[in-house]
């Protein structure tokens, strides 16, 4: 069995669901593990047959017949995970998915009162209510995904969770109204899901992964989203970097992983908050079928030529979780819509690269490989690479080479 982590190192869209399938082909018997944020994640994935689907509450490796683990460190959303169970089986695809028992359950009072605050501090949150759920289940007022099992349970947190949110509101305010008309909708979902629902513990679920050749960690978002990482307040209310998947790894024993750090060729960002390189142009042409539109949340996606500095910056806060992986691996993607050259600063100062592998010199890590895409379904060709410069650190006493 091998271990594998794809992260992104940017804001997000960096191509993190489409490397996550394209492992996954690579597999006879794959398991992907979701282990950061929740059901905002949109990872578009267009498999060998031309089956096109945008991955939320389900891991991107699901076209080849992937099962999803759904961790405690994700939100849940009964309806979403409803609505792509429908759309999945109208590609003729069973989903299996086993999720956390104390994985947080979003509820509609979570995704309004999220839409509501983004309204007036536009914070960048894509409003569906993952932050607001996590933030929540700080306090007293928590739901489980083991609590959808029992209505009379839902039935009385969903009352304090209300009661909750009442008391953070401003008088005036006229979205607990909506909230209460979409809490049908939600309790309507949870009898339709709760049979089929397979719910596990951890301990017992990791306990034997024989089932599996390959586990496969998915990341949400990017590093420079990360709540310790990232530039706030416009980060994600989660750890985008290996920390909760290292820690799985750890615990359970499980085999070293390598990781893949993906980067488009050009800087993304959706949503307010610092984007470096912004006045200076990106000669490309955009996907025509970008998932990442314009929204009233978020607005347009925001584009710039890469920085090198932040490539460096995110490489090395995920090197502070990820000390002792088994090997790093870069994949550079979207190179077949640049126009022009290859661009990218460092210290301020815009150069052109004849490669992607001239552009991995300039990084600060010791890579295996270098993968390049040029194909939304990501059909990549590897590099050997090692020339990066070899780092030490200090890890329980002694030192490792990254």
């Amino acid at each position: 069995m091998k271990s594998n982590i794809v992260l992104g190192l940017g804001y997000g869209d960096e191509g993190k669901g489409k490397t996550t399938a394209w492992l996954a082909e690579q597999s006879k018997t794959p398991l992907v593990i979701r282990f950061s944020a929740g059901h905002q994640a949109g990872h578009t994935v267009v498999d060998p047959r031309g089956r096109r689907h945008v991955f939320s509450n389900f891991g991107a490796g699901t076209l080849s017949d992937a099962a999803t683990y759904w961790s405690a460190y994700c939100t849940f959303n009964p309806i979403a995970y409803q609505n792509e169970c429908r759309a999945l089986k109208d590609l003729s695809i069973t989903p299996r998915a086993y999720i956390d028992a104390r994985a947080m359950v979003t509820t509609p009072y979570d995704i309004y009162f999220n839409r509501q605050r983004e309204s007036i501090k536009r914070h960048g949150s894509c409003g569906l209510g993952v932050g607001a759920t996590m933030t929540r289940n700080q306090g007293p007022y928590k739901l489980f995904v083991q609590d959808l099992r029992y209505p009379v349970v839902v039935e009385q947190k969903l009352q304090a969770i209300r009661h909750y949110y009442q008391q953070q509101s401003a008088r005036g305010e006229d979205w607990l109204p909506i909230a209460d008309q979409a809490v049908i909708d939600f309790l309507q979902a949870i009898t339709h899901i709760r049979e089929d629902l397979q719910i596990v513990q951890e301990p017992l679920f990791f306990s034997d992964l024989s089932a599996y050749d390959q586990l496969i960690f998915e990341g949400t978002q990017g590093i420079l989203l990360d709540m310790d990482h990232g530039f706030f307040p416009y980060v994600t209310y989660a750890y985008t970097t290996s920390r909760n998947a290292m820690e799985l790894i750890h615990q359970y024993q499980l085999p070293s992983p390598t990781i893949y750090y993906i980067t488009r060729a050009y800087q993304t960002r959706h949503g307010n908050g610092f984007l470096s390189n912004e006045h200076l142009a990106v000669d490309y042409h955009p996907n025509p079928t970008e998932t990442n539109q314009y929204n009233p949340w978020q607005g347009e996606q925001r584009v710039a030529p890469l920085d090198l500095d932040l490539l460096n910056y995110a490489l090395q806060c995920d090197q502070n979780y990820s000390a002792n992986a088994r090997a790093r691996k870069l994949v550079v993607t979207c190179l077949d819509q640049l126009t022009g050259d290859l661009k990218a600063t460092q210290g301020g100062q815009l150069d052109t690269y004849s490669s992607v592998v001239a552009v991995a010199k300039k990084l600060e890590t010791r890579f295996l490989t270098i993968g390049e895409s040029r194909t939304e379904g990501l059909e990549i060709d590897w590099i050997p690479f090692e020339a990066a410069p070899t780092r030490l650190a200090a890890v329980g006493g002694g030192t490792v080479h990254f």
